[in-house]
Protein backbone atom coordinates (compact mmCIF):
# COMPACT_ATOMS: atom_id res chain seq x y z
CA UNK A 1 0.00 0.00 0.00
CA UNK A 2 1.61 3.43 -0.79
CA UNK A 3 2.42 5.67 1.54
CA UNK A 4 0.18 8.90 3.10
CA UNK A 5 0.36 11.70 0.54
CA UNK A 6 0.48 14.61 2.54
CA UNK A 7 3.15 12.91 5.55
CA UNK A 8 5.67 15.17 6.96
CA UNK A 9 4.07 18.33 5.24
CA UNK A 10 3.99 19.81 8.68
CA UNK A 11 -0.21 20.54 8.30
CA UNK A 12 -0.68 19.08 11.47
CA UNK A 13 -0.52 21.10 14.00
CA UNK A 14 -2.09 22.31 17.79
CA UNK A 15 -4.97 24.19 15.98
CA UNK A 16 -5.69 21.38 13.57
CA UNK A 17 -6.23 19.64 17.15
CA UNK A 18 -8.52 22.63 18.23
CA UNK A 19 -10.30 22.93 15.05
CA UNK A 20 -11.31 19.04 15.29
CA UNK A 21 -12.94 19.75 18.50
CA UNK A 22 -15.42 22.33 17.12
CA UNK A 23 -16.16 20.04 14.11
CA UNK A 24 -17.04 17.20 16.86
CA UNK A 25 -19.37 19.72 18.52
CA UNK A 26 -20.60 21.27 14.67
CA UNK A 27 -21.15 17.30 13.57
CA UNK A 28 -23.64 16.61 17.11
CA UNK A 29 -25.51 19.41 16.55
CA UNK A 30 -25.73 19.47 12.53
CA UNK A 31 -26.30 15.37 12.84
CA UNK A 32 -29.79 15.59 14.96
CA UNK A 33 -31.42 15.66 11.06
CA UNK A 34 -30.88 11.99 11.24
CA UNK A 35 -31.67 10.99 14.15
CA UNK A 36 -34.61 13.11 15.31
CA UNK A 37 -36.66 11.12 12.66
CA UNK A 38 -36.13 7.87 14.02
CA UNK A 39 -37.69 8.60 17.41
CA UNK A 40 -40.72 10.93 16.14
CA UNK A 41 -41.49 7.85 13.89
CA UNK A 42 -43.90 6.36 16.26
CA UNK A 43 -45.97 9.60 16.86
CA UNK A 44 -45.68 11.02 13.99
CA UNK A 45 -47.22 7.58 12.46
CA UNK A 46 -49.83 7.50 14.79
CA UNK A 47 -51.44 11.30 14.13
CA UNK A 48 -50.98 11.22 10.23
CA UNK A 49 -52.04 7.74 10.14
CA UNK A 50 -49.74 6.16 8.01
CA UNK A 51 -48.18 2.70 7.24
CA UNK A 52 -44.91 1.81 9.07
CA UNK A 53 -43.64 1.86 5.52
CA UNK A 54 -44.65 5.66 4.66
CA UNK A 55 -43.62 6.34 8.44
CA UNK A 56 -40.01 5.49 7.11
CA UNK A 57 -39.78 7.55 4.52
CA UNK A 58 -38.96 11.06 6.43
CA UNK A 59 -35.99 9.26 7.49
CA UNK A 60 -35.07 7.73 3.54
CA UNK A 61 -35.97 11.28 2.25
CA UNK A 62 -33.60 12.88 4.97
CA UNK A 63 -30.67 10.49 3.92
CA UNK A 64 -31.00 10.24 0.34
CA UNK A 65 -30.95 14.47 1.12
CA UNK A 66 -27.89 14.41 3.04
CA UNK A 67 -26.41 11.64 -0.08
CA UNK A 68 -27.23 14.33 -2.60
CA UNK A 69 -26.13 18.13 -0.27
CA UNK A 70 -23.09 16.33 0.78
CA UNK A 71 -21.48 16.08 -3.02
CA UNK A 72 -23.10 19.86 -4.06
CA UNK A 73 -22.05 21.19 -0.40
CA UNK A 74 -18.48 19.20 -0.63
CA UNK A 75 -17.90 20.75 -3.73
CA UNK A 76 -18.48 24.27 -2.29
CA UNK A 77 -16.08 23.73 1.09
CA UNK A 78 -12.79 22.40 -1.95
CA UNK A 79 -13.83 25.89 -3.09
CA UNK A 80 -14.66 28.29 0.25
CA UNK A 81 -14.17 26.34 2.73
CA UNK A 82 -16.19 24.51 5.62
CA UNK A 83 -17.91 27.91 7.26
CA UNK A 84 -20.11 28.80 4.62
CA UNK A 85 -21.39 25.42 3.94
CA UNK A 86 -22.48 25.53 7.52
CA UNK A 87 -24.25 28.37 7.86
CA UNK A 88 -26.48 26.81 4.98
CA UNK A 89 -26.82 23.78 7.45
CA UNK A 90 -27.75 25.89 10.00
CA UNK A 91 -30.23 28.40 8.48
CA UNK A 92 -31.63 25.39 6.37
CA UNK A 93 -32.44 22.99 9.62
CA UNK A 94 -33.75 26.18 11.43
CA UNK A 95 -36.43 27.03 8.77
CA UNK A 96 -37.20 23.28 8.04
CA UNK A 97 -37.37 22.09 11.57
CA UNK A 98 -39.75 25.50 12.48
CA UNK A 99 -42.31 24.26 8.90
CA UNK A 100 -41.57 20.43 9.94
CA UNK A 101 -43.88 21.42 12.81
CA UNK A 102 -46.83 22.66 10.90
CA UNK A 103 -47.11 20.04 8.61
CA UNK A 104 -50.59 19.19 7.52
CA UNK A 105 -49.75 15.47 6.33
CA UNK A 106 -47.31 13.16 6.25
CA UNK A 107 -46.00 13.78 2.44
CA UNK A 108 -45.10 17.71 3.28
CA UNK A 109 -43.25 16.00 6.36
CA UNK A 110 -41.39 14.15 4.17
CA UNK A 111 -40.56 16.51 1.69
CA UNK A 112 -39.19 19.11 4.33
CA UNK A 113 -37.16 16.38 5.76
CA UNK A 114 -35.36 15.69 2.25
CA UNK A 115 -34.93 18.78 1.05
CA UNK A 116 -34.05 21.25 4.13
CA UNK A 117 -33.42 18.87 6.67
CA UNK A 118 -31.60 16.36 4.80
CA UNK A 119 -29.85 18.22 1.13
CA UNK A 120 -29.40 21.57 2.83
CA UNK A 121 -28.77 20.99 6.44
CA UNK A 122 -27.18 18.04 8.23
CA UNK A 123 -25.56 16.93 5.18
CA UNK A 124 -23.02 20.10 5.91
CA UNK A 125 -22.10 18.83 8.82
CA UNK A 126 -21.49 15.00 7.58
CA UNK A 127 -19.16 14.45 4.69
CA UNK A 128 -18.18 17.40 3.60
CA UNK A 129 -16.70 18.45 7.51
CA UNK A 130 -14.84 14.99 7.44
CA UNK A 131 -13.57 15.70 3.78
CA UNK A 132 -12.15 19.56 5.23
CA UNK A 133 -11.37 18.09 8.71
CA UNK A 134 -9.14 15.09 6.41
CA UNK A 135 -7.17 18.29 4.87
CA UNK A 136 -5.60 19.31 8.71
CA UNK A 137 -3.72 15.88 9.59
CA UNK A 138 -1.45 13.80 8.15
CA UNK A 139 0.09 11.27 10.32
CA UNK A 140 -3.00 10.65 12.58
CA UNK A 141 -5.29 11.25 9.75
CA UNK A 142 -7.37 8.33 9.97
CA UNK A 143 -8.13 9.09 13.89
CA UNK A 144 -9.05 12.71 13.16
CA UNK A 145 -11.50 11.64 10.27
CA UNK A 146 -13.19 8.74 13.30
CA UNK A 147 -13.39 11.65 15.31
CA UNK A 148 -15.06 14.09 13.34
CA UNK A 149 -17.23 11.60 12.30
CA UNK A 150 -17.93 10.72 15.91
CA UNK A 151 -19.88 14.08 15.41
CA UNK A 152 -22.83 11.89 14.15
CA UNK A 153 -23.01 9.30 16.84
CA UNK A 154 -22.86 11.88 19.44
CA UNK A 155 -25.53 13.14 17.64
CA UNK A 156 -27.12 9.61 18.37
CA UNK A 157 -26.88 9.12 21.63
CA UNK A 158 -27.77 12.39 22.90
CA UNK A 159 -30.48 13.67 20.45
CA UNK A 160 -32.70 10.77 20.92
CA UNK A 161 -33.56 10.81 24.91
CA UNK A 162 -33.52 15.29 23.91
CA UNK A 163 -36.11 14.43 21.85
CA UNK A 164 -38.12 11.76 23.58
CA UNK A 165 -38.34 14.06 26.20
CA UNK A 166 -40.04 16.53 24.31
CA UNK A 167 -42.13 14.48 22.23
CA UNK A 168 -43.48 12.90 25.96
CA UNK A 169 -44.01 16.93 27.24
CA UNK A 170 -44.87 19.40 24.39
CA UNK A 171 -45.48 16.92 22.08
CA UNK A 172 -43.92 16.33 18.68
CA UNK A 173 -44.66 19.46 16.97
CA UNK A 174 -43.59 21.84 19.28
CA UNK A 175 -39.98 19.52 20.03
CA UNK A 176 -39.45 20.30 16.26
CA UNK A 177 -39.66 23.88 16.78
CA UNK A 178 -37.06 24.14 19.76
CA UNK A 179 -35.36 22.50 17.79
CA UNK A 180 -34.81 24.30 15.09
CA UNK A 181 -33.91 27.26 16.79
CA UNK A 182 -31.20 25.84 18.94
CA UNK A 183 -29.47 24.39 15.61
CA UNK A 184 -29.41 28.13 14.17
CA UNK A 185 -28.05 30.02 17.46
CA UNK A 186 -25.54 27.65 17.91
CA UNK A 187 -24.05 26.37 14.49
CA UNK A 188 -23.98 29.85 13.19
CA UNK A 189 -20.97 30.80 15.67
CA UNK A 190 -19.39 27.37 15.77
CA UNK A 191 -19.12 28.00 11.82
CA UNK A 192 -17.69 31.17 11.94
CA UNK A 193 -14.99 29.62 14.55
CA UNK A 194 -13.71 27.68 11.19
CA UNK A 195 -13.09 30.22 8.78
CA UNK A 196 -8.93 29.21 8.68
CA UNK A 197 -8.84 27.55 5.00
CA UNK A 198 -7.05 24.27 4.78
CA UNK A 199 -3.33 23.89 4.58
CA UNK A 200 -1.70 23.62 1.01
CA UNK A 201 -1.80 20.23 -0.47
CA UNK A 202 0.36 18.92 -2.82
CA UNK A 203 -1.18 18.61 -6.71
CA UNK A 204 -1.86 15.77 -7.98
CA UNK A 205 -2.26 15.10 -11.82
CA UNK A 206 -4.35 12.64 -13.38
CA UNK A 207 -1.57 10.46 -14.00
CA UNK A 208 -0.16 10.06 -10.96
CA UNK A 209 -3.27 9.23 -9.47
CA UNK A 210 -3.84 5.84 -11.80
CA UNK A 211 -0.24 5.08 -11.06
CA UNK A 212 -0.95 5.45 -7.33
CA UNK A 213 -4.30 3.24 -7.66
CA UNK A 214 -3.05 0.75 -9.73
CA UNK A 215 0.10 0.23 -7.88
CA UNK A 216 -1.59 -0.25 -4.49
CA UNK A 217 -4.57 -2.52 -5.90
CA UNK A 218 -4.39 -2.79 -9.47
CA UNK A 219 -7.05 -1.23 -9.98
CA UNK A 220 -7.95 1.91 -11.93
CA UNK A 221 -9.42 5.18 -10.17
CA UNK A 222 -13.03 4.54 -11.68
CA UNK A 223 -12.82 1.01 -10.67
CA UNK A 224 -12.29 1.62 -6.92
CA UNK A 225 -14.81 4.52 -6.50
CA UNK A 226 -17.26 1.98 -7.68
CA UNK A 227 -16.32 -0.86 -5.59
CA UNK A 228 -16.07 1.41 -3.11
CA UNK A 229 -19.77 2.66 -3.55
CA UNK A 230 -21.16 -0.52 -4.51
CA UNK A 231 -19.68 -1.59 -0.56
CA UNK A 232 -21.29 1.20 0.89
CA UNK A 233 -24.45 0.71 -0.24
CA UNK A 234 -24.28 -3.00 1.26
CA UNK A 235 -22.91 -2.21 4.82
CA UNK A 236 -25.40 0.51 5.39
CA UNK A 237 -28.14 -1.24 4.26
CA UNK A 238 -27.43 -3.20 7.03
CA UNK A 239 -26.66 -0.56 9.55
CA UNK A 240 -29.70 0.86 8.88
CA UNK A 241 -32.06 -1.70 10.55
CA UNK A 242 -31.50 -1.52 13.81
CA UNK A 243 -30.70 2.00 14.17
CA UNK A 244 -33.98 3.32 12.23
CA UNK A 245 -36.80 0.43 13.62
CA UNK A 246 -35.29 -0.09 17.20
CA UNK A 247 -37.50 2.60 19.10
CA UNK A 248 -40.71 0.72 16.75
CA UNK A 249 -39.35 -2.85 17.20
CA UNK A 250 -39.49 -2.09 20.92
CA UNK A 251 -42.37 -0.70 20.81
CA UNK A 252 -44.01 -3.97 18.94
CA UNK A 253 -42.91 -6.03 21.89
CA UNK A 254 -44.67 -4.41 24.37
CA UNK A 255 -41.36 -2.94 25.61
CA UNK A 256 -42.07 0.77 24.99
CA UNK A 257 -40.72 3.75 23.23
CA UNK A 258 -38.63 5.03 25.87
CA UNK A 259 -36.90 1.56 25.89
CA UNK A 260 -36.03 1.97 22.02
CA UNK A 261 -35.00 5.09 22.67
CA UNK A 262 -32.49 4.40 25.36
CA UNK A 263 -31.30 1.25 23.36
CA UNK A 264 -30.63 3.57 20.33
CA UNK A 265 -28.89 6.45 22.73
CA UNK A 266 -26.51 3.35 23.92
CA UNK A 267 -25.54 1.83 20.34
CA UNK A 268 -24.70 5.09 18.82
CA UNK A 269 -23.08 6.02 22.17
CA UNK A 270 -20.77 3.21 22.48
CA UNK A 271 -20.42 3.67 18.30
CA UNK A 272 -17.97 6.31 19.41
CA UNK A 273 -15.46 3.80 20.79
CA UNK A 274 -16.13 2.30 17.96
CA UNK A 275 -15.41 4.78 15.84
CA UNK A 276 -11.95 5.97 17.79
CA UNK A 277 -10.97 2.40 17.63
CA UNK A 278 -11.06 2.37 13.96
CA UNK A 279 -8.96 5.30 13.84
CA UNK A 280 -6.65 3.19 15.47
CA UNK A 281 -6.72 0.56 13.44
CA UNK A 282 -6.48 2.53 10.32
CA UNK A 283 -3.96 4.46 10.93
CA UNK A 284 -1.89 1.46 12.42
CA UNK A 285 -3.23 -1.48 10.12
CA UNK A 286 -4.53 0.33 6.77
CA UNK A 287 -8.27 1.57 6.30
CA UNK A 288 -9.34 -1.32 4.51
CA UNK A 289 -8.42 -3.86 6.59
CA UNK A 290 -10.12 -1.62 9.47
CA UNK A 291 -13.15 -1.79 7.02
CA UNK A 292 -12.87 -5.68 6.90
CA UNK A 293 -12.86 -5.99 10.96
CA UNK A 294 -15.94 -3.36 10.87
CA UNK A 295 -17.81 -5.13 8.58
CA UNK A 296 -17.46 -8.58 9.96
CA UNK A 297 -18.49 -7.66 13.53
CA UNK A 298 -21.44 -5.85 11.84
CA UNK A 299 -22.51 -9.14 10.38
CA UNK A 300 -22.13 -10.70 13.52
CA UNK A 301 -24.06 -8.23 15.91
CA UNK A 302 -27.01 -8.37 12.91
CA UNK A 303 -27.08 -11.65 13.08
CA UNK A 304 -27.54 -11.68 17.22
CA UNK A 305 -30.91 -9.84 16.56
CA UNK A 306 -32.04 -12.82 14.64
CA UNK A 307 -32.05 -15.05 17.71
CA UNK A 308 -32.64 -13.03 20.71
CA UNK A 309 -35.39 -10.19 21.61
CA UNK A 310 -35.92 -10.49 25.45
CA UNK A 311 -35.05 -7.27 26.93
CA UNK A 312 -32.21 -7.86 28.56
CA UNK A 313 -30.39 -9.45 25.50
CA UNK A 314 -32.00 -6.60 23.16
CA UNK A 315 -29.98 -3.83 25.55
CA UNK A 316 -26.89 -6.06 25.33
CA UNK A 317 -26.77 -6.48 21.36
CA UNK A 318 -27.29 -2.95 21.26
CA UNK A 319 -24.49 -1.85 22.86
CA UNK A 320 -22.63 -5.00 20.82
CA UNK A 321 -23.97 -3.48 17.54
CA UNK A 322 -22.85 0.05 18.62
CA UNK A 323 -19.58 -1.49 19.39
CA UNK A 324 -19.17 -3.25 15.76
CA UNK A 325 -20.14 -1.16 13.44
CA UNK A 326 -19.11 2.44 14.35
CA UNK A 327 -15.68 2.31 12.65
CA UNK A 328 -17.14 1.65 8.76
CA UNK A 329 -18.74 4.47 7.62
CA UNK A 330 -15.31 7.06 8.34
CA UNK A 331 -13.20 4.46 7.10
CA UNK A 332 -14.29 5.18 3.31
CA UNK A 333 -13.49 8.57 3.78
CA UNK A 334 -9.54 7.56 4.34
CA UNK A 335 -9.74 5.08 1.93
CA UNK A 336 -10.46 8.10 -0.39
CA UNK A 337 -7.69 10.45 0.95
CA UNK A 338 -5.57 7.43 1.20
CA UNK A 339 -6.10 6.06 -2.86
CA UNK A 340 -7.12 9.50 -4.62
CA UNK A 341 -5.20 13.22 -4.44
CA UNK A 342 -6.09 15.96 -2.26
CA UNK A 343 -7.66 18.18 -4.60
CA UNK A 344 -10.54 15.34 -5.26
CA UNK A 345 -11.54 14.86 -2.18
CA UNK A 346 -14.68 16.50 -1.41
CA UNK A 347 -16.14 15.14 -4.42
CA UNK A 348 -14.45 11.87 -4.31
CA UNK A 349 -15.48 11.56 -0.51
CA UNK A 350 -18.95 12.71 -1.46
CA UNK A 351 -19.57 10.29 -3.89
CA UNK A 352 -18.64 7.76 -1.51
CA UNK A 353 -20.51 8.62 1.29
CA UNK A 354 -23.23 9.45 -0.31
CA UNK A 355 -23.89 5.74 -1.33
CA UNK A 356 -24.06 4.92 2.41
CA UNK A 357 -26.08 7.44 2.79
CA UNK A 358 -28.25 5.74 0.17
CA UNK A 359 -27.78 2.47 1.74
CA UNK A 360 -28.92 3.82 4.90
CA UNK A 361 -31.71 5.37 3.28
CA UNK A 362 -33.03 2.31 1.23
CA UNK A 363 -32.47 -0.12 4.92
CA UNK A 364 -34.51 2.15 6.64
CA UNK A 365 -37.75 2.24 3.92
CA UNK A 366 -36.95 -2.01 2.82
CA UNK A 367 -36.72 -2.64 6.68
CA UNK A 368 -41.00 -0.44 7.36
CA UNK A 369 -41.84 -2.41 3.92
CA UNK A 370 -40.79 -5.45 4.64
CA UNK A 371 -42.66 -5.28 8.70
CA UNK A 372 -45.21 -3.77 6.67
CA UNK A 373 -45.21 -7.47 4.06
CA UNK A 374 -44.94 -9.85 6.73
CA UNK A 375 -45.91 -8.26 9.83
CA UNK A 376 -42.79 -8.82 11.60
CA UNK A 377 -38.90 -7.99 11.47
CA UNK A 378 -37.01 -11.12 11.11
CA UNK A 379 -36.98 -10.82 7.57
CA UNK A 380 -35.58 -7.24 7.60
CA UNK A 381 -33.16 -8.31 9.43
CA UNK A 382 -32.02 -11.33 7.36
CA UNK A 383 -32.31 -9.09 4.99
CA UNK A 384 -29.49 -6.90 6.13
CA UNK A 385 -27.60 -9.63 6.86
CA UNK A 386 -27.64 -10.36 3.21
CA UNK A 387 -26.66 -7.43 2.08
CA UNK A 388 -23.57 -6.95 5.63
CA UNK A 389 -22.08 -10.42 3.28
CA UNK A 390 -22.30 -8.21 -0.42
CA UNK A 391 -20.09 -5.63 1.47
CA UNK A 392 -18.00 -8.08 3.12
CA UNK A 393 -16.60 -9.74 -0.12
CA UNK A 394 -15.94 -6.62 -1.50
CA UNK A 395 -13.76 -5.32 1.07
CA UNK A 396 -12.25 -8.56 1.43
CA UNK A 397 -10.92 -8.95 -2.15
CA UNK A 398 -9.69 -5.31 -1.67
CA UNK A 399 -7.24 -5.74 1.64
CA UNK A 400 -6.48 -9.24 -0.38
CA UNK A 401 -5.44 -7.03 -3.53
CA UNK A 402 -3.57 -4.68 -1.00
CA UNK A 403 -1.23 -7.80 -0.01
CA UNK A 404 -2.90 -8.43 3.16
CA UNK A 405 -2.92 -6.80 6.99
CA UNK A 406 0.38 -8.22 7.40
CA UNK A 407 1.52 -6.64 4.47
CA UNK A 408 0.30 -3.17 5.14
CA UNK A 409 1.33 -3.39 8.73
CA UNK A 410 4.78 -4.04 7.39
CA UNK A 411 5.09 -1.37 5.22
CA UNK A 412 3.59 1.56 7.55
CA UNK A 413 5.43 0.04 10.48
CA UNK A 414 8.80 0.36 8.06
CA UNK A 415 7.77 4.21 7.41
CA UNK A 416 9.43 7.17 8.68
CA UNK A 417 7.66 9.45 11.37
Amino acid sequence: MASRWDAGDGIETPYSWLRLIIAILVGTIGGVGMWSVVVALPAVQAEFGTGRGNASLPYTLVMLGVAAGGIVLGRLTDKRGITIPLIIGALALGVGYALAAYSPNIWVFIIIHGVLIGALGSSASFGPLMSNTSMFFSKHRGLAVALCACGSYFAGAVWPKVVQYGIDHIGWRQTHLWIGLFCVVSLIPLALLMRRRAPAQKPQTGSATLSRAKGGLGLSPGAMQLLLGIAGLGCCIAMAMPQVHLVAYCGDLGYGAARGAEMLSIMLGLGVISRIAGGFVSDRFGSIFALVLGSAMQGLALTLFLFFDSLTSLYLISALFGLFQGGIVPNYAVIVRDYFPAEEAGRRVGLVLMATLVGMAAGGWMSGAIFDLTGSYAMAFLNGLIFNLVNLVIVVMLLMRSGGVFTVYHKRSMKPA
